[in-house]
């Protein structure tokens, strides 16, 4: 825990010194103060507000046990494997099956399915997703995850200004050309600084602990496979416009274009699938059995309907 925090100190630290070198860059002296007072306003508010800044992001909805009864009691019995408060439970209106754990603690945590994670996956391969969630929430791996969102998606923002347009109305030409280099070199620091704080080995981490908290690691590496394999297919175009973010996800949402490969924080599923199997094998399972049998895509209810076809967004 306490390397944890000191990671989101210096991750908090670089972000704020490129935050403020854009600033000084764009508008002088003068840009550099604003930028200084402005990264000091984003990181109080990414260290408390994160969480709900990354949900809104995404624009996920909070459901309850009476709204989504099978997937809050999937959520409840893993937090209890886990020996963890009870977080909120949220969805994404997204046809790209993918998950996100959020909060700065587990207190204040939050845990997020998208709809296409509910329609692709059985109810064995859900509670795989929601316990790596968890594990990620129990290694207190959230806070460092959205405050690297939060700061690096507003330095990737500032330095997309500048590439495209940014000192247009400055008559001092250089120092256009000066702010278009700064920003072609400071994305790239940036979504390395992504990269270092938010490591790969921390998905591995996640994927046995989850595995240990659920009781199969089978279940989770069923789940990878298909959501690797849907991901490949259908965008995220959430996502896609908050490469930064990629990270939070368990398995990259983006399609590989362009500036997503700066982002890449998520170790090869075949490697991931490969050590759940052999933690499988060290458990002695066999494979996805379990009392409540295997279950079929889509068969985590929501309000009494199939989620597949809801009345509504929410059930």
């Amino acid at each position: 825990m306490p390397m944890n925090y000191a990671k989101t100190a210096l991750l908090l630290a670089a972000m704020t010194a490129i935050f403020v070198a854009l600033g000084a860059l764009i508008g002088g002296q003068a840009g550099l103060v604003i930028a200084f007072f402005i990264a000091l306003v984003m990181n109080a508010v990414s260290l408390w507000k994160s969480d709900s800044i990354v949900l809104r992001m995404f624009n996920a909805q909070e459901v309850s046990e009476t709204s989504a009864p099978e997937l809050y009691s999937i959520v409840r019995d893993l937090a209890r494997n886990a020996d963890l408060p009870m977080p909120r439970v949220y969805i994404m209106n997204n046809s790209q099956p993918n998950a996100f754990a959020t909060g700065r603690s587990p207190s204040h945590a939050a845990v997020c399915a998208s709809t296409g994670l509910l329609e692709t996956l059985n109810k064995e391969e859900i509670a795989g997703v929601l316990a790596h969630e968890l594990a990620h929430v129990k290694n207190r791996d959230t806070l460092t995850m959205a405050v690297a969102a939060t700061i690096g998606g507003a330095v990737s923002m500032v330095a997309q200004y500048m590439l495209f347009g940014g000192n247009r109305g400055n008559d001092r030409g250089a120092l256009g050309a000066i702010g278009t280099l700064a920003a072609i070199i400071l994305a790239p620091m940036a979504a390395g600084l992504v990269q270092m704080a938010i490591s790969r080995s921390r998905e591995y981490q996640a994927d046995r602990l989850g595995a240990i908290i659920c009781g199969k690691p089978l279940w989770l590496a069923s789940a990878l496979r298909k959501i690797d394999s849907s991901a490949r297919r259908i965008p995220n175009e959430q996502a896609e416009a908050i490469p930064a973010a990629a990270h939070m996800f368990i398995i990259n949402p983006l399609n590989g274009h362009g500036v997503d490969n700066l982002f890449s924080t998520h170790p090869n599923v075949v490697n991931r699938i490969a050590a759940l199997e052999a933690l499988a094998r060290e458990m002695g399972a066999t494979g996805m059995e379990t009392s409540g049998g295997g279950g079929r895509p889509g068969e985590v209810w929501i309000g009494g309907q199939n989620y597949t076809k809801p009345p509504n967004p929410w059930g």
